[in-house]
């Protein structure tokens, strides 16, 4: 039975060795509105972050790293399983990250979802009591601010 609906990666890369082979079992993909880090060999463990959620890129690129023609992608998201996290030591660091920097961008103006969306919103989360359907309070004190 194949798979009907297999996604098309805009990129995908591996976790390289400093010495920049891809012996690494950290695997990266991207399709239009995910980033997947696929992890192990024996046990494999899979997350994604939907691309609307990144907040902030990082390039960081140390000595050894630019030796070997390498970087990492430092990502800030408003995920709850993964608020930070590292894209390590991966080929044409630069390219690939303008390339989610576009790409996060354009999910977020398709989707319309703002920075605080992301965050909660005027320090609002799905554990308060706030109720959209409760009325205003309409007996609040005018002389209150002054």
């Amino acid at each position: 039975m194949g798979r009907k609906n297999k996604p098309e990666y805009v990129w995908k890369d591996r976790k390289h060795t400093f010495l920049g082979l891809p012996l690494s079992f950290t695997r990266y993909r991207a399709t239009e509105s995910k980033l997947i880090i696929d992890i192990g060999f024996f046990s494999r463990n899979e997350d994604e972050v939907r691309l609307y959620r990144i907040t902030d890129l990082t390039l960081r690129r140390s000595f050894f790293e630019r030796m070997f023609g390498l970087g990492t992608i430092h990502c800030c998201a408003g995920d709850k399983t993964m608020p930070e996290f590292d894209i390590k030591r991966i080929r044409h660091s630069k390219t690939v990250k303008d390339l989610l920097s576009d790409m996060v961008e354009k999910e977020r103006n398709e989707k319309r979802v703002g920075i605080r969306e992301n965050m909660g919103g005027f320090g609002m989360d799905e554990h308060n009591d706030y109720d959209p359907t409760e009325e205003p309070m309409d007996d609040i004190d005018d002389n209150y601010m002054s």
